[in-house]
């Protein structure tokens, strides 16, 4: 049995580990995959030689790059537990899922386009999360398939809501509703602090989760964000602090979708 460390510059979130397990995903050659989020490295166990591991990895553009590969007994490798690995897949796709809705509905009634789009990035790890389940007992095709249509979805989505957003630019829009957006996010950032707890718990060599794991999400800084723009809607009185941070999450969720299309290559 084969042991190689990958270093993953960009890979910062639960989201970003399930991207990488659905691009693996085939290579018989690899018995286990372990993820360190909190340094950012990836260890494969893997039965034999195979440089299309390190191809995969590098066609997501996260960053990865091979450190070291030795040679460890068999016995030293257990098994990933598929069954506790799909319960916890649903319990963070049925998470991401309820606050895409909360927050698209919230965000639509507050005017806030902060909320929208924060709301998309959250059906964005919805569809990584169900991208994973479906590869169980998927084939390969079927899974890329679905990974192309969910990306193009994503992005249409998204740039409709860069539409919408130079459109309240441009016109004399209602200022949002401050209060409505800091009360969600601060719910959402909550949820997503739980679906990655629930996630680095599943390993069992980071069953304690540091709190620094937590600030290294995308997800939570763009809560954060949110957070932060209802507060300048009320000391500002003014709408732009919800456009633009709208805006710079229409363009991580964009960054997001074509990272969903490569999966489908």
């Amino acid at each position: 049995m084969l042991e190689s460390i990958y270093h993953i510059s960009k890979m910062d979130c639960p989201s970003e580990e399930n991207m990488i397990r659905m691009k693996l995903d085939g290579l018989q050659v690899i018995k286990k995959l372990e993820f360190d989020i909190e340094n950012r490295n990836l260890t494969v166990f893997h039965s034999e030689e195979d440089k299309e591991i390190l191809s995969r990895l590098e066609a997501l553009n996260f960053g990865a790059k091979l450190t070291q590969t030795s040679s460890i007994d068999d016995n030293e490798v257990a098994l990933e537990d598929s069954d506790v690995q799909s319960k916890l897949l649903w319990s963070v796709l049925i998470i991401n899922f309820a606050f895409f809705i909360i927050e698209m509905t919230t965000g639509l009634i507050s005017k806030s386009m902060g909320l929208v789009a924060d709301s998309l990035d959250m059906l964005a790890d919805s569809f990584v999360y169900g991208l994973s389940l479906w590869a169980v007992g998927s084939t390969v095709l079927r899974k890329k398939k679905v990974a192309r249509w969910s990306g193009y979805f994503q992005l249409s989505l998204a740039l409709l809501g860069m539409i919408e957003i130079v459109r309240r630019f441009i016109g004399s829009e209602e200022m949002p509703d401050y209060r409505i957006m800091v009360g969600v996010s601060i719910f959402a950032l909550i949820a997503n602090g739980v679906c990655l707890y629930l996630l680095q718990k599943s390993k069992s060599n980071e069953a304690h989760m540091k709190a620094s794991m937590i600030f290294t999400s995308n997800d939570v800084i763009i809560n954060t964000g949110v957070i932060l723009a209802g507060v300048l809607v009320l000391l500002t009185q003014s709408k732009y602090p919800d456009l633009i941070i709208g805006s710079i999450v229409f363009l991580i969720v964009v960054k997001g979708a074509f990272r969903i299309l490569k999966l489908g290559k």
